[in-house]
Parts: C-alpha cells; structure tokens; sequence
C-alpha cells in the first residue's frame, strides 16, 4: 500500500512538471504585466484624399417635350384608325380617317362656281372692251360704259371669291386626314369608328388621341432660394454650376435603382420663384434611346452644389455617433485611441466626406470600432497588411 502511493504522488509530480514545461514552450497566451487582458486589436487606415464635388439632391417628375392632342379640324362621322394604341409614331403618319365623301363633293362644287365665275369675268371683259369702241363713238353714254366698267370689277371679286371657296374646300378635304404633327408614342384611341367627331377651333371639338415626345426627355425639378442663390453666385465667380446660363451636367437614378447612372444636362431656369413654396423651377434634358424615360415618372437628380475641391474620406462605417455629434477613433503614437469630433460631407459610394476634424496623417479605426474605447490602448493593424504569426509551440 506504501508503494502504490508513492506511485501515484511521482506520477502526479510527473505531470505537474509536463504542464508547466509546456506552458513555458509558448502554447498559452502572455499576458500584460499588470495582469489584465490584451488591447484589443483594430484596423486603422489613413483617410483617402480625393477630389470631391458636393452634390445636392431633388425629387422631380419627367415631362414630355412635346405633347400633342390630336383633334380633327373638321366635323363629321370617323372613318378609319390607321395606328395601334400606345405604338410609336413619326411625324407625318395618317393616324386617322374622316369620311371624304361629303368634302369631295363641296370640292366639285366650288370647283363648278370657280368656272362659272371665270366665264362670267370673260364676258364682262368682252361687253367691256366693245364699249369702249362705243364711248368713243358716242354711240352709248358714259353712263352705260360704266357700268360695265363695273360689272368687269364685280366678276373678278366673284371668281377671287370661288377661288377662295376652291382652297378652303381643298384644305377640309385634306383636314379629313389626320396625321402625327409631332413624333413620339401615341395614346388610346378616344373615338372608334362610326361615331361623329366635332372639329373646328372651339372648345368643344373631339379629343381623338394624344402623342407624347419619347427622346429627348425633360427632366423637372424645385429647389430652394437659398441653393439659388448660391448657385448664381458662385456662378458669376466663373464655376460652372447650375445657374440659368450654366447648363451644367446632373445625373439622375430611378426608384428601383441605386445608383445616379443617367446623365442630362441643364436647359433652363423659371424667371420666378414660386411665392407659395418659396422655390424655382429647374430643367434639364436627358436622352432616351431605349424608352425608358416616361412623363410623369419620379426621379432623384444629383446638381452640382459646389466647385471641385481636395477632400478627406473614411469609409462610413468607421463614424460613430455620441448625440448629435459625429466622431472617429484616431490611434496616436502611443497607440492609444483618441476622439476625434468630427464634420460630414456626402457620401461618396461606401466613403464619406469629412469636412473637418481630421488631417490625412490620422490612423483612423476602420474596423474594431465596437471594441475599441476611448482612452485606452489597443493593437492597431494596418488595413490591407498581412495578419501576424501565430506563435507555434516548441517540443
């Protein structure tokens, strides 16, 4: 029984001594001399400089640049429809058929008129032209040569007259083709064939179809007095913004989209501002090949708001939020994390402008932002530098 137990206590000795062998081989972590944990370890990074623009946002609609409604210049009953609803159509295409049957008839009409017009100025030429053989001869009064001076002048006023008749009859049987005044794309049908159409220059003639300008498209927006006036005066100081005679380039993106990728350029400024909303009408002109712009439509523009300028960026993710003010952890010398308060400009894809609160030189906590404290060490990495060896333990 003795010696069992001696055994066991050599063994267990044994033991002891591997453990502590093995601990002094590196295969568990040192810890500070005071005992605590380590810092703990974050990605620091420079900030990027880059030049930079600020841009200003706004919500507007699409607006046709032409918008037409097709209404018939004379009256009566629909013939024909020579387009599908919604298809794109190029100025000059028959849209639609007033029935020709009456208009061609007037036509004949005025046409028979117009000759017997013209034959009635012929013998008023001749009974003309043989009184004045007579006058001279004293053989009719001057009373009588006249008259026939005047009936001379009355036949050419008839066959101005017919002749007038004949071009407005001509015209009403060309107005009973309807064709495109503008290209671009064509509504519904308003009318079928068969029904009167009321035409003419009141109020009340027949919307028959209305056509809409497809490419180019006109883009517009509001802003505000203030923006404004910044606009005009940095404008005047030679920068190109958006000003009434800048014509700067904006871009735009759509509601399903995440980027601003459609590029238009600003063709006008309203000459008033709204005295209601306090804002001005601004315009810009996009291209749209494939369609895809459509009046009425909203859209988020991008305007210039500012002259290119050198600026400062940090990815977004590495801002912190303390209230209302904005800040960033810089690591010192000393490796030690610092705040740094700071002012935000736009984002500009995953960075964002600072505009101050930082100079380039600053190591800022990009990544670890959660376990770093203010005032405390930490173990910073140089974003985009290799992770350190792990330490391998020794036989």
């Amino acid at each position: 029984m003795l010696r069992s137990g001696t055994t066991r206590a050599v063994s267990s000795a044994a033991s002891l001594s591997a453990v502590l062998l093995l601990a002094g081989c590196g295969q568990a972590p040192q810890r500070p001399a005071g005992g605590g944990p380590p810092p703990p370890s974050v990605t620091v990074a420079a900030p990027v400089k880059r030049m930079v623009t600020d841009q200003d946002e706004y919500v507007g609609r699409f607006v046709a640049i032409d918008s037409v409604e097709v209404r018939a210049r004379v009256s009566g009953y629909l013939d024909r429809i020579e387009f599908a609803d919604g298809q794109l159509v190029k100025q000059g295409d028959l849209l639609f058929v007033v029935d020709k049957r009456p208009f061609e008839t007037a036509l004949d009409q005025a046409k028979a008129n117009l000759s017997q017009s013209r034959a009635n100025l012929s013998f008023a030429e001749a009974d003309l032209q043989r009184g004045t053989a007579l006058v001279d001869q004293r053989t009719i009064s001057v009373q009588t040569y006249d008259q026939r001076i005047q009936a001379k002048k009355v036949a050419e006023a008839a066959v101005q007259a017919q002749e007038a008749a004949v071009r407005q009859a001509t015209l009403d049987l060309e107005f009973t083709e309807l064709k495109a005044p503008v290209a671009g794309r064509i509504g519904d049908r308003r009318v079928s064939p068969g029904n009167l159409v009321t035409g003419g220059t009141a109020g009340n003639t027949t919307l028959l179809a209305t056509i809409v300008s497809v490419d180019p498209m006109r883009f517009e927006f509001t802003f505000d007095e203030a923006s404004y006036l910044r606009y005009e005066r940095l404008a005047k100081d030679g920068r190109e913004l958006a000003s009434r005679d800048a014509g700067v380039t904006v871009r735009l993106k759509l509601l399903d989209e995440a980027d601003f990728q459609h590029e238009g350029r600003m063709d006008f400024v309203n000459n008033v501002i709204d005295t209601s909303s306090g804002t001005i009408r601004g315009r810009a002109v996009l291209t749209n090949a494939d369609g895809v712009f459509t009046p009425g439509m909203f859209a988020r523009v991008q305007v210039p708001g500012s002259p290119p300028y050198s600026a400062l960026l940090v990815p977004d993710t590495a801002i912190g939020t303390e209230q209302a003010r904005k800040y960033v952890l810089v690591v010192d010398s000393e490796n030690t994390a610092r705040i740094k308060y700071v002012t935000l400009g736009q984002l500009s894809g995953n960075l964002r402008v600072i505009k101050s609160g930082i100079d380039e030189n600053d190591r800022i906590v990009v990544n670890g932002l959660m376990r770093a404290r203010p005032n405390t060490k930490v173990n910073p990495q140089q974003e985009g530098a290799p992770p350190p060896a792990s330490p391998q333990a020794k036989n």
